[in-house]
């Protein structure tokens, strides 16, 4: 074998070498992004599962709030019609029903409206809303990580294999689906669209 021959095959065995660092890297790199994906996938579906439940307790809070209004409700015009019907009751006992009247009437409003507790039906709704906000922001979000994840496998499997194979079209089409993925991913965190 001759110099320039021995030089030829050495480049070309210290090319070889470089295109397998630079796959491996890739595919380092693209193992990462996975992980970040898995974890941002797993935190969003925590988090709709929990929005979702914080939503139907708000909501059940506020659905006893209001049985309790309607039936306050029906009390105060059960006692009217009794003091209309009784016209002549003493004054002590109209006094009392009066008195029950008002108390009645003053827990309905409360009810209404609390924003000292944050528990009146008014701030119960909004508070349901911006947990249902917050569920579908994070059901917006899972699909993205799912993208990202599929994308991201396919992408390192076929880094592998033009790593083991020498096949660089396996090379370019892993790295497209890397980007892709790794798109998605980004998606999946700040919802570009």
């Amino acid at each position: 074998m001759e110099a320039t021959e021995a030089n030829e095959l050495s480049e070309i065995n210290e090319h070889g070498h470089q295109k397998k660092n630079r796959t491996a890297l890739t595919i380092s790199i693209l193992a990462m992004v996975l992980a970040i994906s898995n974890l941002g996938g797993s935190n969003a579906m925590k988090e709709s599962t929990q929005e979702n439940i914080l939503a139907a307790n708000a909501y059940s809070f506020y659905q006893a709030k209001t049985i309790r209004q309607t039936t306050l409700k029906i009390a105060v015009t059960d006692i009217e019609l009794q003091l209309a019907r009784e016209p002549n009751m003493p004054s002590a006992v109209k006094e009392l029903h009066e008195k029950k009247i008002a108390d009645y009437k003053k827990t309905i409003e409360r009810y209404e409206s609390e924003p000292e507790t944050n528990d009146g039906k008014k701030e119960l709704m909004a508070r349901a809303k911006a947990h249902e906000h917050e569920r579908d922001h994070a059901m917006r979000q899972d699909p993205w990580f799912d993208y990202a994840e599929g994308m991201l496998q396919i992408a390192i499997v076929l880094l592998s294999v033009s790593i083991i194979g020498g096949i660089p079209i396996f090379y370019w089409v892993g790295s497209g689906l890397g980007a892709m993925g790794t798109f998605c991913m980004l998606n999946g965190y700040f919802l570009f669209y």
